[in-house]
């Protein structure tokens, strides 16, 4: 990997390991704030926790070192707040063992038990191996009455072929059927097609390299299939927009708005409708920019009334580790307000404080 690379990626990440980690004291932590024991109660099993919290708590001896600060009465959401959402992944996943070896218990649904609501909803998604959540939003979007196709479109559209592929390997551990199959089952037609497509990750390419000729090939072959003719040639753009390279098909973009005099989101909208117009789109704007396009999922996921708190959660929780940095960046550029105020203006209590904490600072 180029070290500007990897510096771009880094800088991208709003949740990073915390330093001087230590699971044990963290899962006492979580144990006590979601049992309401506050200043002055007993240390438990000879054990204390490491807390960090405001001076004028009482401060205790620790058995791991140094000094530790008993939760104070009432701040229970805000002691799981600090230590989830300030602990990445990997991390969280230690706290979770040592949280069973002390105690007895499973950390999640502990968390299950004493929570509620979208906060909730949000701090058990933190508990989620990464590719298990996706999974799970899959799966979930899927069940029942209705699909949401914008959830499986999302995921599909935004992910490498390795990512897809841990994101098909845990689907299928985790609900003991194939998440090809399971789409294949709940939609149909053109959208059923365009999202198996996009499943076997064929746009992937490490290589920079573009064929002119085939560009321009491809640009006329959707020229042909859309404007040039009466109706449309749907898998015509399916195999295109599914099978090449982001960097190939920047170049058939360009060429075809030369050929059309128009662009190809133009084409895609006057061509097509419903949701496979917004998967053809969604994979044009991932190809265009990746962080633009969360930047703009995460804006409508507030905007207007109401608030769309599954889109919210999911794309905080699953970037924080990616690439939040960066759209945090260019949602301010596209939408000329930052990602926290929108979320002050949007939510409230312990879900907006958890989803701050996470996001982090503004650009």
């Amino acid at each position: 990997m180029a070290w500007w690379k990897a510096w771009i990626e880094q800088e991208g990440v709003t949740v990073k390991s915390s330093s001087h980690f230590n699971p044990d004291p963290d899962a006492e932590t979580l144990y006590k704030a979601m049992k309401g024991i506050g200043v002055g109660s007993q240390l438990l099993s000879h054990q204390a926790a490491v807390f960090t919290f405001p001076s004028s708590t009482l401060t205790t001896v620790s058995p791991w070192g140094g000094h530790s600060r008993c939760i104070p009465a009432g701040t229970n959401e805000q002691a799981i707040i600090d230590v989830l959402t300030k602990r990445n992944n990997a991390q969280r996943q230690q706290i979770a063992k040592s949280f069973k070896a002390q105690f007895g218990k499973d950390l999640t649904e502990t968390l299950k038990s004493e929570l509620s609501g979208k906060f909730e909803r949000l701090i058990v998604a933190l508990m989620y191996l990464p590719y298990r959540y996706e999974a799970k939003e899959l799966h979930d979007a899927m069940k029942g009455l209705g699909t949401k196709e914008g959830v499986i479109i999302e995921i599909l559209a935004s992910r490498t072929k390795n990512q897809l592929q841990e994101i098909m390997k845990a689907y299928e551990e985790d609900y003991g059927s194939s998440l090809e199959e399971d789409i294949q089952a709940d939609t149909s037609g053109y959208l059923e097609r365009i999202l198996v497509c996009l499943l076997q990750g064929s746009r992937d390419d490490v290589s920079s390299f573009v064929d002119p000729g085939l560009a321009l090939q491809d640009a006329q072959d959707l020229y042909a299939a859309g404007e040039k003719i009466r109706g449309t040639d749907e898998m015509k753009f399916i195999t295109i927009l599914c099978t090449r390279s982001a960097t190939h098909l920047l170049r058939v973009f360009e060429e075809y708005e030369k050929i059309a005099n128009k662009s190809i989101e133009d084409s895609i909208n006057s061509e097509t409708h419903g949701s496979l117009e917004e998967a053809m789109l969604t994979v044009v704007k991932c190809t265009r920019n990746l962080h633009s396009y969360f930047a703009e999922r995460l804006y409508y996921a507030m905007k207007g009334a109401g608030t769309r708190d599954g889109t919210l959660i999911r794309n905080i929780v699953s970037r924080s580790e990616i690439d939040l940095n960066l759209i945090k960046c260019h949602f301010k550029k596209m939408y000329g307000k930052t990602l926290s105020s929108m979320i002050m203006e949007d939510t409230s209590g312990d879900y907006k404080n958890a989803l701050l904490s996470l996001v982090g600072s503004d650009p």
